[in-house]
């Protein structure tokens, strides 16, 4: 089709073998116009004569053997890593590792991978200074094994190019075009294609772009199944040329719609998928066919299929098309959900629960974890924990339907839903667990979304509670999920009788499976009884005994992956109790096992890490009743990091492989001991290093770990600044450092500490951080000018701190404050009522005073700012406690008025209001000439005529442009 080229293929054959496929591509494109070379310039051997020593080619196989072999050593591997380095050294090393991915045949895949990652992030550091000659050996084997049969090696192989292009970019590099097409290629850098190419009329996606659309039309199922795969990688960018060609490519998803080959299906729904999340006004013309294809299609026979056609209803959803048009098709698309919730009968997981705690875990059944590094301010960072690792199924993805259409249509979904749920958990035949199961499952889903509707039901939620104890393994765990998804609700019925009676046997019903024998079980009992403890709080104090003998049970039955459930869930539960933990008889319970544990693992053992996250939170809890425990949990934290310092060297020495985790979780576990012991903290740290040590890691190149890092010295500096003093001006300048521009957008999170630290550091030394103010306050400017990219516990942050530097220094902070006095005050109005917030109001009275034409043109905001402070029983609201705060900001803003109005025989706005005197803050009247005072005291005396008239339109607009509890709240302060 491309340029008059023909290509015959047999018509009852079919592409079996993908390279077959991209080496026809390729014949294909090389007609295209504007691309004048040969197939065979792209195929390799033929043209380039280096060949691999044999010797060399053995020695460097043995190492990759060694280096992915689970059974060696941690000082074996670090000097396998030492003698790779070295040969990295080598100019055609990289020749061997393409050599090994792409020709060797005799070798495992995982060996040939691991030549593979290692030759790209070689490529990363060193492809710009390598030999030309070298460069196009790697090309020339790269680009044909893009059809290699194994899927792993052609994955492999797409990462590299797409790391060459992403080098090297595409311009000059036209023999790499043909081959970025394929599916995988555009899947890792659709972009790329969619850029000006020197040399090229126009972009790459424009040429490739209309050929693909007549793929679609392809008698061969694989070429239908490529072309549709790459269009479907630039939705979610979408360019202008797939923009411009919508109404081809819907054309193209309509003939596609009822493909005889699923995966091709798979891919139109993806299709619709990702247009409804990106663009969903391109199928609105078409919505309602739309929508009976995928109720159609999410009861294919092909589950995958189904799987990616369930994926649309929440993306309707989320893209907030008109609701009425889903509101029809309910009563036909719950049952079609309903009915793939339930367990299918080859599905994995019915197999695996069935394992019980005889049986040992396997390396393969730990999940990954990571660590979240610690945090001040709002949690508003995302954190997925593990589910990214959790197998995503039409089971789950149902049940996810269904919670996203209960929150939109409420109560309206009850009526088709009680029923089902109703019929299938009162069932008891051993045949008709898996839709019992699916019903429990079903009214989890639907908690939150139909809590009014459900409301009267749950009274009897103790219905559930015998499904803790039913003969499935996998009843009893969805059970123990959707009872701590009604955790609420029982907790805010604590108040009368009933409602304490029904809290307790969920409590104990909860505590009763945490000693299950089935893993899969435990696991589910563990995390439900830690929702509830976030939950309830205080409302677990007087079971606490009971709380903590089932947990330290578990603790001593389970194995190594639910063990780290349990550290979580003891985790919370100090979380939730705090100082109420700090009791012998509980301490004598929870500590002896912990503290055991603690000495049997080794510093570079990585269980650790639950451990020490486990013991941040006791820490905190207990405060100084930690203090028996703390001087060697402080020193073991200090090993820890000094060893993983020495490791990230050299891991021959340190007997262990460099992992930041160690230091992250370490460094983390001293501040909760500096926020737990206050000052009784100096004891500890007096005489040992960890000032040199914590200010390594805040110049570490890892931003978890500096992130940790500035929250230990923030910590640090509220409790113990002194010990920070001898390098207190190197502490400031690297945590000023993280606040430039080209950082945040990578580390917000490293950002927000270090912000919050400087604050934190300037209300302890005072005038001693002089020197970074300048540029602090510049930094946090563009913050609050620009907080839409950046996240909410940065900016307030970032107000806070800009407060605190300016009650120390308004002399640095008052000249620039006209160019964040509006978004500064808005932020403030945004911070929670405390004492930070009162910090910072005193910096911004200070710079008032030094600067009063600063804050006209933000009059309105100052005044919503202070008028933010409430009244209120709430904990996150509060008036003004100190009443020397409060009298600052009455002069503020009587200060204001005085002037403006007083001053230049303005007429008084708000007749009558001037009468409103708030009793509570005691003020006294300001004297006839108090006006002289204040305007003499803000040098207003000189200016000229016409501003003196903007001074008192700026205060009559302001007046009138405040809502009525604004004005409420300010006749506090006399206005």
């Amino acid at each position: 089709r491309g340029g008059g080229l023909s290509l015959q293929f047999s018509s009852t054959g079919s592409f079996q073998n993908f390279a077959v496929l991209f080496k026809s591509y390729i014949l294909l494109l090389t007609r295209v116009k504007q691309f004048t070379f040969s197939p065979t310039t792209i195929m390799a051997a033929t043209a380039v004569v280096w060949q691999p020593r044999e010797d060399g080619l053995s020695e460097i196989c043995a190492l990759l053997e060694q280096q992915i072999s689970p059974s060696s050593a941690a000082v074996d591997k670090s000097q396998i890593w030492k003698q790779l380095q070295h040969f990295s050294q080598i100019p055609d090393f990289n020749n061997y590792l393409v050599f090994i991915l792409v020709r060797a045949q005799g070798k495992s895949v995982e060996i040939r991978q691991a030549a593979g990652l290692l030759l790209k992030n070689n490529l990363k550091g060193g492809y710009s200074s390598m030999a030309q000659e070298n460069r196009k050996y790697i090309k020339s084997e790269l680009l044909p094994c893009l059809g290699a049969v194994d899927r792993h090696i052609r994955t492999k192989v797409g990462t590299i190019i797409s790391e060459i292009v992403n080098i090297d970019g595409v311009s000059g590099r036209l023999e790499l075009l043909p081959a970025l097409v394929t599916w995988m290629i555009c899947e890792d850098i659709p972009h790329v294609l969619d850029s000006e190419v020197p040399g090229l009329a126009e972009s790459p996606i424009n040429i490739f772009l209309p050929r693909l659309f007549q793929f679609f039309q392809s008698p061969h199922a694989s070429l239908r199944k490529l072309a549709l795969g790459c269009v479907n990688q630039y939705v979610i960018i979408m360019p202008a040329a797939l923009y411009n060609s919508m109404d081809k490519y819907l054309q193209g998803l309509f003939v596609l719609a009822n493909d005889p080959v699923a995966e091709v299906r798979k891919l139109v729904c993806a299709a619709f998928v990702q247009l409804t999340e990106v663009l969903p006004s391109s199928i609105e013309p078409h919505l309602r066919n739309v929508m009976e294809y995928m109720l159609q299609v999410n009861k294919d026979p092909d589950e995958e299929v189904a799987l990616e056609a369930c994926e649309f209803w929440s993306a309707y959803c989320d893209a907030q098309l008109p609701p009425d048009n889903l509101k029809e098709l309910l009563p036909r698309l719950i049952p079609v959900l309903l009915s793939n919730m339930a367990y299918a009968d080859d599905d994995e997981s019915v197999f695996d629960a069935e394992e019980d705690e005889s049986q040992p875990d396997r390396d393969q059944d730990l999940k990954p974890r990571f660590h979240t590094s610690r945090l001040h301010g709002s949690e508003d960072f995302d954190d997925d924990d593990d589910d990214s690792f959790n197998v995503w199924n039409l089971r789950k993805c149902s049940a996810a339907a269904i919670d996203v259409l209960s929150n939109v249509f409420g109560d309206e979904i009850l009526p088709a839903l009680m029923p089902f749920i109703q019929a299938k958990i009162s069932t008891s035949g051993d045949e008709t667990w898996k839709e019992r199961e699916a019903a429990v499952l079903t009214l989890g889903a639907i908690a939150e979304g139909c809590f009014n509707g459900l409301y009267p039901h749950l009274s009897e939620a103790t219905f559930l509670l015998p499904l803790l104890d039913d003969k499935f393994p996998l009843i009893r765990t969805i059970s123990c999920w959707t009872l701590s998804r009604f955790g609420k609700y029982l907790i805010q019925e604590t108040g009368n009788p009933k409602g304490y009676e029904q809290f307790e046997k969920v409590l104990m019903g909860l505590l009763r499976r945490l000693l299950d024998s089935n893993k899969r079980v435990q696991e589910a009992a563990c995390s439900a009884f830690a929702t509830v403890e976030e939950d309830a709080a205080e409302e677990l104090v007087p079971h606490l005994g009971v709380i903590l003998q089932h947990l330290m049970c578990a603790f001593g039955k389970y194995q190594r992956r639910n063990l780290r459930i349990v550290y979580d869930a003891i985790g919370t539960l100090a979380d939730s109790v705090r100082e109420e933990l700090n009791k012998p008889a509980y301490l004598e319970i929870l500590m002896p096992p912990l503290v055991a544990k603690w000495q049997q693992l080794s510093n570079s053992d990585k269980d650790l890490f639950p451990l020490l996250e486990c013991f941040t939170s006791i820490s905190q809890a207990l405060g100084v009743g930690f203090a028996p425990f703390a001087q060697p949990v402080f020193q073991r934290c200090m090993d820890i990091i000094q060893l993983q310092q020495l490791a990230k060297v050299d891991p021959a020495s340190a007997g262990a492989q460099y992992d930041r985790e160690f230091i992250v979780c370490s460094l983390d576990l001293l501040s909760g001991l500096a926020e737990g012991l206050g000052s009784g903290i100096e004891s500890l740290i007096s005489q040992s290093d960890l000032r040199d040590v914590l200010l390594k890691c805040c110049m570490d190149e890892a931003p978890d770990v500096r992130q940790s890092a500035f929250a230990l010295m923030g910590d640090l500096a509220r409790v113990f600044p002194a010990y920070l003093q001898p390098r207190l001006l190197e502490f400031l300048e690297i945590a000023c450092q993280q606040l430039s521009a080209n950082l945040i957008r990578e580390n917000l999170s490293v950002a927000n500490n270090a912000c919050w630290a400087i604050g934190e550091l300037a209300v302890k030394v005072g005038q001693e951080v002089s020197s970074i103010v300048t540029n602090v306050v510049s930094s946090l400017g563009l913050i609050l000018q620009h907080e839409e990219g950046v996240n909410k516990s940065l900016v307030e942050n970032s107000a806070i701190t800009l407060g605190r530097l300016a009650w120390i220094r308004p002399d640095l902070v008052a000249p620039h404050m006209e160019h964040f006095m509006k978004p500064w005050c808005l932020a403030l109005s945004m911070v929670r009522d405390d004492n930070e917030k009162e910090e910072a109001f005193r910096g911004l009275c200070a710079v008032v005073k030094v600067n009063p034409s600063g804050g006209v043109s933000s009059l309105v905001f100052i005044c919503k700012a202070i008028a933010s402070w409430h009244v209120s029983r709430d904990v996150n609201y509060r008036e003004i406690r100190s009443e020397d705060v409060k009298n600052e900001v009455s002069q503020v803003l009587n200060g204001y008025k005085h002037v403006i109005c007083a001053q230049y025989k303005l007429v008084n706005y708000a007749p009558g209001y001037k009468h409103v005197i708030c009793a509570q803050y005691k003020l006294v009247n300001y004297a006839p000439g108090y006006k002289h005072v204040i305007c003499a005291q803000y040098k207003l005396v000189n200016y000229a005529p016409g501003y003196k008239h903007m001074l008192g339109n700026s205060w009559g607009e302001c007046w009138s442009a405040l809502e009525p509890p604004v004005k409420e709240r300010l006749s506090r302060y006399q206005v």
